[in-house]
């Protein structure tokens, strides 16, 4: 039975994380942007801790609160100042950015309840099975085989570069 202190936390932790993820996209000051999104992500690293998961928590803090931000800040600094703030978003603009996330949530949410993830079941499948080990995700996520994630993890390992490349290009013209 887990102690109430838990419960409490992870509640805490939630709040937190759903305010910073809404600041995230709402702020007009994009450092500011990017360090709601540091909260976001350390918040994330709470729960895997908190679920046991030590190794994916601490590789949430290493890779994704350390590297993907800071590549994120040096980007930002690279390519324009950093106390501009954004333009305001026109009315029918955010009316499209709204619309176009709803589709993509009922996609995602179709897509993770039907398509086939690991072992040619889908996830609600896969999760009323019980808890897969650390071992066996690590498995799925580097495979090549049949439902192995490797090109995409290389895809993004590409995007990134290329982002890089791109905001490094863009100072420089400047």
């Amino acid at each position: 039975m887990e102690s109430i202190g838990n419960i409490i936390l992870y509640f805490v932790v939630a709040l937190i994380m759903a305010l910073c993820s809404v600041l995230t996209v709402t702020t007009r000051k994009i450092l500011r942007a990017a360090t709601y999104l540091l909260f976001v992500l350390l918040g994330t690293a709470v729960v895997y801790f908190q679920l046991g998961y030590q190794f994916l928590g601490a590789v949430q803090i290493a890779v994704y609160a350390g590297g993907i931000l800071v590549l994120f800040v040096f980007s930002i600094l690279l390519t324009q100042r950093p106390g501009d703030p954004a333009a305001y978003l026109e009315a029918h603009r955010k009316f499209i950015g709204g619309f176009a996330a709803l589709v993509g949530v009922a996609l995602l949410a179709v897509a993770l309840c039907t398509y086939p993830l690991i072992d040619g079941m889908s996830l609600t499948e896969a999760l009323s099975q019980g808890t897969p080990d650390m071992a066996q995700i690590g498995k799925y996520l580097l495979s090549t085989e049949k439902f192995g994630y490797l090109l995409p993890f290389e895809a993004i390992s590409v995007l990134l570069l290329a982002c890089i490349i791109g905001g490094i290009t863009i100072a420089r013209h400047k």
